[in-house]
């Protein structure tokens, strides 16, 4: 496991709160700057067993612009842990007292993006 420096923790870390706290705030800039253009958040529902769902950026930046995590932010507790940062890549998880998720990091031209996401509601 390499050990990020903390330039890139702390743009990592900015970049999963833009992606948290722009959902929670219906603040579409933030996600949109959070989230890579090519984007696949899955999601599998204990009740449909290995059926995975999916959303794009497209639809979770207008899922933010119509407040759907609004509810979701009462709670604004974040557990962020970087597990490993290799060169232009990072995984990240992340516990909320609403999700538990695992997210995959790239570093593009513009900053960090999330490329992956695989989350779980708790």
């Amino acid at each position: 496991m390499a050990t990020p420096t903390e330039t890139e923790r702390e743009l990592i870390t900015q970049t999963v709160l833009d992606y948290y706290e722009g959902w929670y705030d219906a603040d579409i800039a933030r996600m949109d700057r959070a989230l890579h253009s090519d984007l696949v958040k899955r999601s599998s529902a204990r009740e449909q067993g290995a059926v995975l769902s999916y959303i794009t950026k497209k639809q979770m930046v207008d899922m933010t612009a119509h407040g759907e995590g609004k509810g979701d932010g009462a709670d604004r507790r974040l557990d962020i842990e970087i597990e490993d940062v290799s060169e232009n890549i990072a995984t990240v998880t992340v516990t909320t007292s609403v999700y538990h998720e695992y997210l995959h990091l790239v570093r593009t031209p513009d900053g960090w993006k999330i490329a992956n996401a695989l989350f779980r509601s708790v």
